[in-house]
């Protein structure tokens, strides 16, 4: 539910794209209340708030008004609630730039961590029921056989595929490496959204501490695993830095159900 002013940020509580806009609202102190969305169950209402034929989050709703996917909101947050800190327009074309490489990888390390972790079912069903409704966990427990099958093949998690995945995510890696040779941040001299963007779609990699299901040992374990070929790059441990110093309290304000 929304009304014509308060901001609602629809999310599936593992998305590394919900956490970029959920870090983002947090850093630029925009008021927001989350809708947290059970995985399959939030199609339909994606399909239609979104008007755009995805079933993508995030989405962001003010009032009739509804944006969906990650960087259109970042735009339509600059329109309506800018200037922002992390987007100074003397260095959006750089920003916008960086933000672009690293959104591209967000299906490929979706696809790394689910081919483990797709070995430890009740994890999955764990996670993806979170903040769910009585309903909506029954939902996906009794239809998990189905669904499982059918997310598989629309993500690509394969072996052929994820060792495709691994290369792109590898290549990004030593890209930000070479980076971050020149100062702490990606563009300028402070936090924009290239950092929050690179930061929050190697998150589920990285592993920080700061964030309740990434930072877990069970994730680290069981989805994260493959990820240890990357955990002495320069590259995480920035990520975890930046989690450290920047990200602050994720899900301060426990999100509602919001299918």
């Amino acid at each position: 539910m929304t009304d014509a002013h308060s901001l609602t940020l629809y999310t599936i509580n593992m998305s590394h794209y919900s956490e970029k806009i959920r870090w983002l609202l947090d850093y630029e102190n925009i008021p927001y209340q989350e809708e947290a969305l059970t995985p399959a169950v939030h199609t339909l209402p994606m399909l239609l708030k979104g008007k755009r034929q995805q079933t993508t989050v995030p989405l962001v709703q003010r009032g009739s008004e509804c944006v969906q996917d990650s960087p259109r909101i970042v735009n339509w947050l600059s329109m309506e609630y800018g200037p922002l800190k992390t987007m100074p327009a003397a260095l959006q074309e750089e920003i916008v730039a960086v933000q672009r490489r690293f959104d591209a990888i967000g299906k490929p390390v979706a696809r790394y961590l689910y081919l483990p972790g797709f070995a430890h079912d009740e994890l999955i069903k764990t996670i993806w029921t979170q903040f769910s409704t009585p309903w909506e966990s029954a939902v996906v427990r009794l239809f998990y056989p189905v669904i499982k099958p059918v997310f598989k093949i629309k993500l690509k998690i394969n072996p052929k595929d994820v060792a495709k995945a691994e290369q792109k995510i590898d290549a990004e890696i030593r890209w930000l490496e070479e980076e971050l040779k020149k100062g702490r941040y990606l563009v300028g001299d402070r936090l924009t959204v290239a950092d929050i963007t690179a930061a929050s779609l190697l998150a589920p990699l990285a592993c920080p501490v700061e964030h309740p299901i990434y930072g877990t040992k069970e994730f680290r374990e069981k989805m994260a695993g493959p990820a240890q070929k990357w955990a002495d790059s320069p590259a995480l441990e920035w990520v975890r830095n930046l989690y450290r110093d920047h990200r602050g309290k994720i899900w301060a304000r426990t999100p509602r159900s919001g299918n």
